[in-house]
């Protein structure tokens, strides 16, 4: 097969930039820390590598002038043999530093969110911090124990708040909820006459493992001494059900003892939580799409929210992106892959849903108007 790589996305790292590749992937996945992505070339011409490509250098990748990952180069290979010369460059976004190192040990009583980024995610970098959540709550005590990671830090206290972290393709670090009020930014279509069908391959996964219809939450407080709390009083509960498997006649409970839920609200954000993630694993889409733009225009990017026409499925409703790959290969050509989950149910507590009023939602619309497109 003839050397022609495919100018498409563009890696800018110390003043230089290339952007011709034989094959690259960058993905992107809101349940995974730390985006990763890699770059292919291959070439008979005689090449050395700039100086500025070394491992840990920070880097920037854009498709088409769009940025998809801001992070850094863990690895790269360079091969030189008599069928030519390869090169392979390895990395990922902001979050790859948090995932690797160790945080500073740190036990504070009553830390706010923002005490934690200060004192544990900071000192790895001078990351641009948003908190996307209406309000934040704080815990009694948040321990840090020696060896933890930075992230596991982070996400125990993110966690602690009902919120996930996150980081951006500008690099920005998210700690927050998606806005679900955002409208769709394309529809997938699959009928079965074949009529205005766009997906190379759709998939539908539902599961009953690791699925519960009611998850009950047994906080305690006046777990430390002389807190002054009245330890007879010192058990909490919460219990949520999933109405869905409660209508369906199935019956199956879990129960989860949480110390660090010191009162009732924290309670019962762990168990809407808990059960929201159970809804989760329970049901998942997964396409694969030409290009690597929706009907918007916009890149595919976790987060946005996909409504999803399959006959052979039987669907048609609104889904959340959770997780997608952008692809080039020489096989199949410039590919998107796309992971869906059930719309409005990851990160319940963060920025609230706002209900629309009408007999019509805009999604509604939307669908409406695709399908008779």
């Amino acid at each position: 097969m003839p050397n022609n790589p495919v100018p498409s996305i563009r890696l800018s790292i110390g003043g230089l930039v290339h952007d011709t590749w034989d094959g690259w992937s960058v993905e992107s996945d809101l349940l995974t820390p730390a985006d990763a992505f890699e770059l292919e070339i291959h070439t008979k011409q005689g090449t050395r590598l700039p100086s500025v490509v070394s491992e840990g250098a920070p880097c920037s990748l854009t498709l088409d002038g769009d940025r998809v990952l801001t992070g850094q180069i863990d690895e790269y290979e360079h091969d030189v043999s008599k069928r030519g010369i390869s090169i392979r460059i390895n990395g990922r976004d902001r979050a790859a530093p948090l995932v690797d190192c160790s945080a500073p040990f740190v036990s504070m009583k009553e830390a706010s969110l923002d005490q934690i980024i200060d004192q544990v995610v900071k000192p790895l970098g001078a990351y641009q911090v948003e908190i996307r959540a209406e309000e934040t709550k704080t815990r009694r005590r948040i321990q840090i124990e020696p060896g933890q990671t930075a992230w596991e830090a982070l996400l125990q206290v993110a966690e602690a708040n009902g919120l996930w972290p996150w980081v951006e393709p500008d690099g920005r670090l998210v700690v927050g909820g998606p806005d679900y009020t955002t409208p769709p930014v394309g529809v997938l279509i699959l009928r079965e006459d074949g009529v205005g069908n766009n997906v190379e391959r759709l998939s539908v996964r539902r599961s009953i493992a690791n699925r519960y219809s009611q998850i009950t939450v047994l906080g305690q407080h006046g777990q430390y001494e002389n807190d002054g709390l009245d330890t007879k009083r010192s058990h909490m509960r919460s219990v949520i059900e999933d109405e869905t498997l409660a209508r369906r006649g199935i019956f199956r409970p879990k129960v989860v003892i949480d110390s660090s839920s010191e009162n009732q609200d924290m309670a019962t954000t762990r168990a809407r939580k808990l059960l929201a993630d159970s809804r989760l694993e329970g049901f998942e889409i997964r396409a694969i799409v030409k290009g690597h733009r929706s009907q918007s225009g916009k890149v595919w990017t976790p987060g946005q929210r996909v409504v999803v026409h399959s006959e052979p499925h039987g669907i048609n409703d609104t889904y959340f992106l959770i997780s997608r790959t952008l692809r080039l290969s020489r096989g199949e050509g410039e590919i998107t892959e796309l992971r869906l989950r059930e719309d409005k149910m990851w990160v319940l507590d963060g920025n609230k849903v706002k209900k629309h009023k009408g007999k019509s939602s805009p999604d509604a619309a939307f669908i409406e108007k695709i399908k008779g497109a």
